[in-house]
């Protein structure tokens, strides 16, 4: 397809799906409840993204259902929960993600936070200056958040990691929501140590699918490899930001309209 064309169209519909609008059936709705502490911020966006699969509907009042066991305070309840604070999480469950690995994501963080300030600080273990996109952020990421040694091996497979040769879906656009910075306000922005040009898009399947259709991805599977090919043909039209045209292919696959 002529690049020229697929350019155009991408800007038109970044622009037209990269609003307010956007926000309210979309799971990043979710952080933007708990826009006055960035912490709040990171743990609910966090969350939020992990559990994005499904209807967008379903995956809300999930969201919904999880931090109001929190108090809608998740930063105040993950510092200072007692034993007896985790009883109600016992019956929460979304999909394949029970009891057990929330129960471990609440250790975790409560971890995490003790020593940290922000999460971002998890997602720059393997920071190399010289790296083209996140693949070694994301494969720390994943080994230091199944390290604690009270881990269970089920919740593994919540964490994607490129080391699995996962497309890493959920984790880029939990990136994408914490780094992008732009007047419309979308995406957050709180995070500054990762440059967006390292972002990779994240490739669900209305991603995956218009992206094909557009010449973007050639790869027959999708995996790693393929969500990196659409950040690199994504790059030629915009190096500094390529990600932003997630909202373009999300915004075309939902729509229908190609």
């Amino acid at each position: 397809m002529d690049t020229g064309f697929v350019e155009e169209l991408l800007e038109e519909k970044f622009a037209l799906y990269n609003r307010h609008d956007f926000i309210e059936n979309d799971p990043i709705s979710i952080p933007h409840r708990y826009n006055s502490c960035r912490q709040d911020i990171e743990i609910t966006g966090f969350w939020a993204s992990i559990l994005a699969w499904g209807q967008r509907k379903t995956i809300i009042k999930k969201c919904h259902q999880l931090f109001e066991m929190m108090d809608h305070s998740p930063y105040e309840f993950i510092k200072h929960h007692s034993e007896e604070d985790l009883r109600p999480f016992l019956n929460f469950k979304h999909r394949t993600f029970n009891d057990v690995d929330t129960l471990y994501f609440i250790s975790f963080l409560k971890h995490f936070y003790e020593q940290h300030d922000t999460l971002e600080d998890a997602f720059l273990l393997n920071e190399n200056a010289s790296d083209s996109n996140m693949e070694k952020n994301l494969i720390g990421f994943h080994d230091y958040f199944c390290g604690l040694d009270h881990f269970p091996s089920r919740t593994r497979k919540h964490i994607a990691t490129p080391a699995r040769k996962s497309a890493c879906k959920r984790i880029n656009m939990f990136l994408r929501w914490m780094v992008r910075d732009d007047e419309q306000g979308v995406d957050f922005g709180i995070w500054k140590r990762i440059e967006t040009s390292k972002l990779v898009c994240p490739c669900d399947v209305h991603v995956d699918r218009v992206a094909r259709k557009l010449g973007l991805i050639s790869r027959k599977q999708t995996d790693w490899i393929t969500a990196v090919e659409l950040t690199e043909n994504l790059k030629k039209f915009d190096p500094n930001d390529p990600v932003k045209y997630d909202f373009a292919l999300f915004g075309l696959g939902v729509e229908g309209e190609l």
